[in-house]
């Protein structure tokens, strides 16, 4: 495994498992579970949901297939910006820890801005941490001026991380948003890391893959995996996929492919809004 450390001194693994339109009522609901315990014994032990996620039928899938491993878990959730006030922070994160089934959350997240200032959800945050209910906070979707405003709130720099789109081709935080964080010491989860599934059959990928003996996903994941703080949590429907993903722990790209990947996925050459699913 790979890991990121956290600015607490945590560490995390860099590949973990996301489960966004999991457990929303398809037939597959069995292959989904087997897909996240299949993650789990392959060390992918961080699993990222959000109460949003299916109305919290997500969370309850990631329950059933944490049941009895809970303490392999890291478990990562996020509240709306609507249940984002002082009461509803407590009574969202309550909801979640209910179809979790857990007594704790490891990273809760504010899941992008809203109305409710930062101070009084960040307050909410660390009583909860207090409480034992979560033993991190952080936020999704934040820019750069995000970020700075969170960082002047009280205990707004104890976020430790920012989960926002990030793979090959949407490469945009590089400009500001991932130095910022880097400096802070604030880690980036990169959500759709395949790009909503655009990147799998990229020809370009398929071919770097073939001189790996790999697939053009496994590729994908593995350049997000040799940036310096990212955590990507591919979302894989089935244990086969989980299987591939997990190949990018053992793939090194060497300065070849980097160039490569570079001439078909220019970086940023200025800063630009920060994009969104």
């Amino acid at each position: 495994m790979r890991w990121v450390e956290l600015l607490t001194g945590e560490e995390v693994p860099a590949l973990g498992l996301g489960t966004w339109k999991m457990g929303v009522g398809e037939p597959d609901e069995a292959g989904q579970i087997d897909a996240l315990r299949t993650g789990l014994d392959l060390g992918l032990k961080l699993i990222d949901t959000a109460e949003m996620y299916g109305d919290g039928r997500s969370e309850a899938l990631v329950g059933q297939a944490i049941a009895g491993r809970r303490d392999e878990v890291f478990l990562v959730s996020k509240v709306l910006p609507s249940n984002a006030s002082a009461k509803g922070v407590i009574a969202a994160c309550e909801r979640s820890l209910g179809q979790l089934r857990t007594d704790r959350l490891d990273l809760y997240l504010l899941h992008w801005r809203g109305h409710t200032p930062l101070a009084e959800t960040v307050e909410a945050f660390e009583t909860l941490k207090r409480d034992g209910k979560i033993r991190h906070w952080g936020v999704s979707n934040f820019d750069p001026s995000d970020m700075e405003e969170l960082a002047a709130v009280p205990h707004g720099k104890a976020c430790v991380a920012n989960q926002v789109l990030y793979n090959l081709g949407d490469r945009g935080i590089e400009w500001d948003l991932m130095p910022q964080s880097q400096e802070a010491k604030i880690a980036i989860m990169a959500y759709c890391p395949l790009g909503e599934g655009n990147l799998v059959n990229h020809p370009g990928l398929a071919e770097i893959g073939r001189r790996h003996g790999v697939s053009g996903a496994t590729v994908a994941l593995a350049w997000l995996l040799q940036k310096p703080g990212v955590i990507a949590i591919p979302k894989s429907r089935s244990a086969a996929r989980v299987r591939e993903n997990a190949a990018a722990l053992d793939l090194g790209l060497g300065a070849e492919d980097l160039a490569a990947l570079d001439h078909l996925f220019p970086p940023p050459r200025g800063p630009s809004s920060l994009a969104m699913v």
